[in-house]
């Protein structure tokens, strides 16, 4: 019988922590649908106590999915911890997650802790944890650059005291999958009482080894392994869980390991992530890169004509990309648009898919023909821009070569519409000066990046941002078939997200 590996994902709450990334309240409600359909086995929500807003969406999400073991960080301190139960006490499978750090630097320089006082923390809060939550998972931030014998104590310490799960993060990713795959295999190898507990392992990528530390440390019999869905997460970001669960899946004859990923819905899930975050997907990110089932070389086209297991070894399908694109217009009506929209993993309520009705048939009014990748930014843009403080209603601009550009740009703020001119060094430019007399804001333009969702002279054009506001970085997302447009919605997308 094969080893079962449990999935423990974490984009709600590492993931978010990525620079611009934070999600709001619906969010992350939609968010952890999608990632309860996609059969993760433990979400991570959120760090209560970081803020209200983080109390409350953990509070959301407990709320909203049924299956998954829902999850709240807390450090090894009692007010974390009492923050944590809070938020995640009315879940149907509620977990505390808490942690201390065990390597001498951060004892020393972070902590400011003795091993002797690590030691005793860790008994008294995985106790105090327990004493609210049959399911305490226990993290030893920094393990892999501590004391192998000393984490071993700690681990000991913190199973006797009631963690029924035990994480060895490489938290800042400084791991080899040598030297992890060794690291895990001694710890399961010399920690009293490991074989009755679940191990995980939670390694970030910024060495890009992230996912191979994982899989090297599955291999000598970790049985969890946290990750983000795209990678997402802070600096070079957290191990991917699409690419973990694929490897896990293509592989299986390697690693003869099994997961409860609906791997159908990976592809779906990466989308709605990206849409939700504004942080777009690598073209060649694998998986769910928009060149992962590509093919331009000759030969590699002439084998996949022939036989497309000669150059692919998964199928498009096996991860949610359809292998037929059905083709929608202006003649097209709101249950075709429902049921495509479903096909393709988007659940929407009655509101939600007349709102992307009426968007869709405006496009229809620009493009002749309407495909997957046009409806899936259609539906990342309503999804996010909804219920929004600043909400473009209509532009001008003049541009040229002999004169300076122009634009006139009037937003609703609430229940106000308010217009604005403004001159500057291009239309792009000077629609944005506009929105900052509007706001009253001042923003520092970080990053503009576009790219055509589609090809053709009539394709939506999809512009990210990353803007400096109030001395944060925020990124935005606008589409449109006008690129003067994408970039005002993409502007509005990112104050609305710092707000």
């Amino acid at each position: 019988m094969d080893r079962k590996i449990r999935i423990f994902d974490t984009t709600l709450r590492d993931g978010e922590q990525a620079p611009g990334c934070s999600m709001n309240i619906k969010d992350k409600v939609r968010v952890a649908r999608q990632l309860e359909k996609l059969g993760v086995d433990v979400i991570e929500a959120g760090f209560a106590i970081a803020s209200p807003g983080d109390f409350e969406s953990v509070q959301a999400v407990a709320a909203a999915v049924e299956k998954p073991i829902v999850a709240s960080l807390a450090r090894a301190v009692k007010e974390d911890i009492d923050r944590a139960w809070g938020a995640v006490k009315e879940a149907k499978n509620p977990m505390i997650h808490t942690f201390i750090a065990t390597s001498d630097i951060h004892m020393e320089h972070k902590l400011k802790m003795t091993r002797e006082q690590v030691l005793e923390r860790t008994k008294e809060m995985v106790s105090y944890a327990k004493s609210f939550c049959d399911n305490v998972e226990f993290s030893a931030e920094d393990a892999s650059r501590s004391e192998l014998d000393f984490l071993c104590k700690v681990f000991e310490v913190a199973i006797k005291a009631g963690a029924n799960v035990l994480n060895i993060p490489d938290t800042v990713g400084y791991s080899t999958p040598g030297e992890f795959q060794e690291f895990t295999k001694y710890c399961m190898e010399n920690v009293k009482g490991i074989e009755d507990v679940i191990v995980s392992v939670h390694c970030h990528n910024d060495l890009g080894l992230g996912v191979a530390n994982s899989l090297a440390a599955v291999e000598v019999g970790a049985t969890q392994v946290e990750c983000t869905v795209n990678g997402l997460g802070e600096r070079a970001g957290n191990a991917s869980l699409e690419e973990i669960v694929m490897t896990l899946n293509t592989r299986k004859d390697y690693y003869g390991v099994s997961c409860n990923i609906n791997t159908e819905q990976i592809y779906p899930t990466s989308r709605m992530v990206s849409s939700t975050t504004g942080q777009p997907v690598q073209a060649n990110k694998a998986i769910v890169g928009e060149n992962a089932f590509a093919h331009e070389a000759g030969i590699h086209q002439h084998g996949i004509l022939a036989n497309r297991a000669t150059y692919e070894i998964m199928t498009p399908e096996s991860v949610g990309i359809q292998g037929h694109k059905m083709v929608l217009g202006k003649h097209s009506g709101k249950h075709a648009l429902g049921e495509r929209l479903s096909s393709m993993g988007y659940n929407l309520d009655k509101d939600a898919l007349s709102g992307v009705f009426a968007e869709f048939k405006k496009l229809c009014d620009t493009k002749k023909n309407v495909d997957d990748r046009d409806l899936e930014a259609l539906v990342g843009e309503f999804t996010h821009t909804e219920n929004q403080i600043y909400r473009l209603e209509s532009f001008e601009t003049t541009s040229g070569n002999m004169i300076e550009s122009n634009a006139v740009v009037t937003l609703t703020i609430e229940d106000d519409e308010i217009t604005k001119q403004a001159k500057g060094d291009g239309p792009v430019d000077a629609a944005f000066k506009a929105i900052e007399k509007i706001c009253g804001k001042d923003f520092l333009l970080e990053t503009y990046r576009i790219h055509a969702v589609t090809e053709g002279e009539d394709a939506m054009g999809m512009v990210d941002v990353k803007m400096a506001i109030d001395g944060r970085s925020y990124k935005g997302r606008g589409v449109s078939t006008d690129i003067i447009e994408s970039s005002i919605r993409a502007c509005l997308d990112a104050l609305n997200r710092a707000r």
